[in-house]
This record gives structure tokens, sequence and C-alpha cells, in this order.
């Protein structure tokens, strides 16, 4: 039998500053902005050269009405006169302005197609790496689902205005750039009528911008929350149909996917009252442009092409009302996309780089001394969880560290593997502060090993290889064969090829924890951190993950953090915490053969065996 110094907890020191489920990330002021301006400038030639085809697109595809025009009250008169040539002259060049748009057109889709790929290529490489570089603290206070949101649904939400509504807008602000001045040019008092409605609809738009801005910023949150719970629930589904979660999933999970089909449904009601409005408005106000148009006719005082040309181009005016909805749609829904990658990408880790990185000593072969100055430190909305802390562990010994659950053990551990920065004083290895170190230089020197040993998708080989890349096939086998894992390895299907799937779930707990061992072995770390690494294990598993541990603990400093007094006992030190503090300190047996709480833990365990 095995005694646990306190009762197994899922998750010990909870960080006080978790968010709660439907907490977004924030977004900084003008970081959308910013975004969009880094994205967009590697690509200014290119956008430069796409915007002058759509522009002379625009001119050729706007000639046709004049042409018209033309045809009408010069092509046709002359042709009753038997001659032909200006009306043959007109349909030439109207076919060449077709040709030359269509041209045109598919040039400029074909290079804004590729900006646009570009642009999201880089964006979604940008979201994962920044991801990996944020630091611990703000992926235990965010789901992995949120950001799995802002790579996913958000990027779709900029990719459908890239490929769909950007080619929209500029069609619909060129066309009405075009047809104004030409409007005026060919009867000012027309042309002013037609474009005193341009008030109305700047009105309907701005109410629209407004309030569907409001209903997608919902959306995407509303989206996000829908993915934080399906996430939860596939990575749970063991607790979840161990314990019959699934009811209560399922209404948890209804009622984000309710919320996100209103968000949907109320922005599609926005859109609708759009569209009936800015309809309604352009009607009317072709209605009485036309009425007017028809008076100067009668009058004399305007041609009959010109009038003919009037309304095709006030056709052309209004017609793309309906895209211009569909891209406003489009639009807000990736204006709240960007605000919300952009409050990600705004985020900057907690835990940085050095500017002037500093150099450890060069490695003695027996472990790093590792110190604790005046160390205090809080979570960062929550009390503190280390008072005033000093601690000196020397070079190649071994601490277990015990404690009750919330007592700053596993606090303590992610302090020394830089997780998080103290609040005040400092972490010394070897004499150098963590916090100039570099991120690759530390991880050389330290490595923590936990007690969910997180195995990749890809085989064993592969996964032990995480320890040192550049490592040979010769070197990882020689790892595993040290910690005593070969053996098992060998047997399986591929052997060392073997394909362990997702988070190993291939081997067993005791298999996975002892591929992480061989991982921290071929990494050979001067400082070596095992939290609760056999805490999980049933009696055999533990056995053989104890010779392991024996093998990988040789020649280095390490830092246990322990459930088991079976684990404690090859400790050469063994730390007592109580509320952030060390309330015992002294060897295995010393410890033992006193009064103190560590050892009525060990007389408990003796008591155990009888």
């Amino acid at each position: 039998m095995t005694t646990t110094l306190e009762p197994p907890a899922e998750t010990e020191e909870l960080p006080p500053q978790a968010a709660t489920e439907d907490e977004d990330i924030p977004v900084p002021p003008g970081s959308a902005r910013r975004l969009l301006g880094e994205l967009l400038g590697p690509h200014r030639r290119r956008i430069s050269i796409a915007m002058l085809a759509i522009l002379l697109q625009q001119a050729a595809q706007q000639s046709g009405p004049l042409l018209v025009a033309i045809a009408m009250d010069q092509g046709i008169p002359a042709l009753r006169e038997h001659r032909a040539g200006p009306l043959v002259a007109v349909i030439g060049a109207y076919l060449a302005c077709a040709a030359l748009s269509t041209v045109l057109q598919r040039s400029f889709i074909r290079l804004s197609g590729r900006i646009n790929q570009d642009i999201l290529l880089t964006l979604r490489g940008r979201i994962f790496r920044h991801a990996q570089r944020l630091s611990l603290d703000f992926h235990e206070r965010y789901t992995s689902g949120r950001i799995i949101s802002r790579a996913t649904s958000d990027v779709d939400a900029l990719r459908e205005l890239l490929n769909e509504g950007l080619q929209e807008i500029l069609t619909v602000c060129l066309s009405v750039c075009y047809i104004s001045v030409v409007l005026l040019v060919m009867d000012w008092r027309l042309g002013l009528a037609a474009l005193v409605s341009f008030l109305p609809m700047y009105l309907i738009i701005r109410s629209f911008r407004r309030r569907s801005l409001k209903v997608y910023r919902r959306s995407r949150t509303a989206v996000a929350s829908v993915i934080v719970r399906f996430t939860e629930t596939m990575n749970g589904i063991r607790p979840v149909q161990a314990f019959r979660r699934e009811a209560a999933n399922e209404a948890a999970f209804d009622t984000a996917n309710r919320s996100s089909a209103t968000a949907t449904a109320d922005g599609l009601l926005e859109m609708a009252r759009y569209v009936f409005l800015s309809r309604a408005a352009a009607n009317v106000w072709i209605a009485g442009v036309v009425v007017l148009g028809a008076v100067l006719v009668i009058e004399g005082g305007m041609a009959l092409g010109v009038m003919t040309a009037f309304v095709l181009y006030l056709r052309r005016l209004y017609d793309p009302i309906d895209h211009l909805a569909m891209f406003l749609n489009s639009y807000q829904s990736a204006a709240a996309a960007l605000e919300k990658i952009a409050g990600l990408m705004a985020h900057e880790p907690t835990v940085g780089e050095p500017e002037r990185p500093a150099e450890l000593p060069a490695a003695t072969g027996q472990g790093r001394e590792v110190s604790f100055e005046g160390v205090r430190f809080a979570y960062r909305t929550g009390k503190e969880v280390l008072p005033t802390f000093d601690l000196r562990l020397p070079a190649g010994r071994t601490t277990a560290v015990v404690g009750a659950t919330g007592a700053g053990k596993s606090t303590l551990a992610k302090l020394l593997a830089r997780f998080y920065d103290p609040t005040s004083g400092r972490i010394l290895l070897d004499g150098v502060d963590l916090r100039e170190l570099s991120g690759a230089e530390l991880r050389r020197g330290v490595v923590m090993v936990t007690q969910e040993s997180f195995l990749f998708s890809g085989t064993v080989a592969e996964n032990i290889g995480v320890g040192r890349p550049d490592a040979t096939r010769a070197e990882i086998e020689q790892a595993a064969r040290e910690i005593g894992a070969y053996e098992f390895i060998a047997a399986l299907p591929d052997g060392f090829d073997t394909d362990v799937r997702k988070r190993g779930g291939r081997i067993s707990a005791g298999q996975r924890q002892l591929v992480a061992f061989a991982r921290a072995l071929l990494a050979d770390p001067a400082v070596l951190i095992l939290d609760e690494a056999t805490s999980s294990l049933d009696v055999p598993g533990e056995q053989a993950v104890q010779h392991a541990m024996q093998t990988v603990l040789a020649g280095r400093t390490a830092v246990i953090i322990a459930h088991r007094l079976s684990t404690v006992e090859i400790a050469d030190r063994v730390l007592v915490m109580d509320q952030g503090r060390i309330v015992e300190d002294g060897t295995p047996a010393a410890l033992i053969s006193g009064e103190g709480h560590f050892a009525g833990l060990h007389q408990a365990w003796r008591d155990s065996l009888v």
C-alpha cells in the first residue's frame, strides 16, 4: 500500500485570476488598426497594382451608358443619313470597353486573391506563434477554446470579407464616384437632384453600422463560447461520461449555442432592415429624378439619349445596394473578428525575454545551485501565495517538497521553471537571475516533468526527441534504455516508430511517464523539477517510475513535488510547506525521527503496511 501525503486534487493552487467562462480577452484601444496596418504593410506594391487595375476596369465598365447616349443622339441620326461610321465606331468602342473590363477584372481578382491568402496565411501563423509565446498565466486565465476561436472562426470571418466583400466595396465606391461625375457633366440639374439622395442613404448606412457592430461583437463572443464548451467537453470526455455529465454539458452547450444563434439572427434582422430602408429610399429618388428628366425632355432642355443614359446610370448607382448590404454584413463581422484577434495579439507575455541575455557559468556535471532570495509571489488578482521566501538548494542534491494542497508547492516549482516571475525578490541559478537568461538558455538548464506527462501525436521516438530535437536515433534509444523503457517500447507494434496517438492514449499512464523521463534524460538539464510525477500511478507503475527517477536524478539538482512517501525517501532533503512558508526542513531520516508533521505522515504510512 502507498500512503499519500495529502488528498490528491485535480489542480493544486489554481490561480485565483482564472477567468470566468464567458470572460473574453480585453482589446486595447487602437490595436485592431495597428494589426491591420502590420498585415497590409508588406503588400503595398501589389495592393497599388490591384487598385490601378480596378480603377481602369471601372472606367471601362462605366463607359457603357455614355456610349449608349452617343449612339442614340449621334449614331442613329447619322445612320438615317446613310452614314454608318459613327454608329459602328460607338459599337466598336462598347465592345472594346467590355473586353478591357473583363480582362482587368480577371487580373484584379487573381492578384487580390493572392494578396488575401498571403495575409490570412501570415495571420494564422502569427496567432499560433504568439499563443505559444504567451506566458502560463494567460493560458490559465483564458481557455484554449478562445484561442482556437481566434485562429479559426475569426480568421474565417476575415477570409469572407477579403475573398467576397473587398471587390464589392471597391466596385461600389468607384462606381459611385465615376457615375456622380458623369451625371454632373451630362446635366448638372439632374445630377444634383440624384446626388442629394446620398444624404438619406448615408444616414441609413450610419445607423446600420452602429447597430450591427454591437450585434457582431456579441456574435463573435457567442461563437467563442460555443467553441469553448465543445472543446472542454471533448477534452474531458472521460470524466464527462464517468460522472454522467452528458445532460448537464448538453444543457450548457445548448445555452451557448442558442446565444450564438440569437446573435446571428439579430445580425440578419439588422441587414434586412437596412436593405428595406435603402431600397425604398432609392426607388423613391429614382422615380423623382425620372419625372424631372421627362419634364426637361418635353421642354427641349435635354436630349432623349442623355435622358436614357441618365436612367441607366441611376440604375447602376442604386443597384449595388444589395451588394453593399452584404459587404457591410461581412465588414461588421470581420471588424468584430479583427478586434478579437487584435486583443490576443496585443497581449504581451508577462515572462519576457531579457534585452541582453546573460550566460550561465560552465556546467560542472553535478547540477547547479538554486537560490530564492527575498521572493514574494501573488497571482494577479489573488492573495499572496508565497510571503517573503528564502531558500538555497545546493547543486547535485535532491529536495522533496511536501505539504497540503494550496501550501505553495506547485507555485514554487513554477517559479523555478520561470512560468511566472516573482512579485519581488529574485531566483538565481548559479548566481544568475532567471530573468536575465534567454528562454532557450533557461530551458536547456531547467526541465519540468509534470503529473500528466503530455505526449504529442506521433511516434515514441519523436516524443522522446522533444527533449533534444537534434538527437540521433541511437541517443534516443539509449535514453529509453537507461530509463528502463526500452523493453516496453520494443514490444509495441512498431517499436520506437509506434504512433502513440492523441495525448499518448495508446500506452498506459506509467509508460507515458517513462517516456517523459526518457525525454528529460535526453535533454540533460542541470536542474530537474518533478511535479507530482507519480501521484496518479498504480503500484507497479510507480515502482517502474521510481527506478527511472533514480536514473534521471543522478548528477542533477532536483526538486520533487511529492504526494507519496515512497517518492520522498529517495530525496536528500525534505521541505514541509504550509501557507507558503517552510515549516520543516531536514533529511528524511531526521524528520522521521522527530515529532513534526512529516513524522506523523511517515508513522501513518508504516501503520498502513501492517
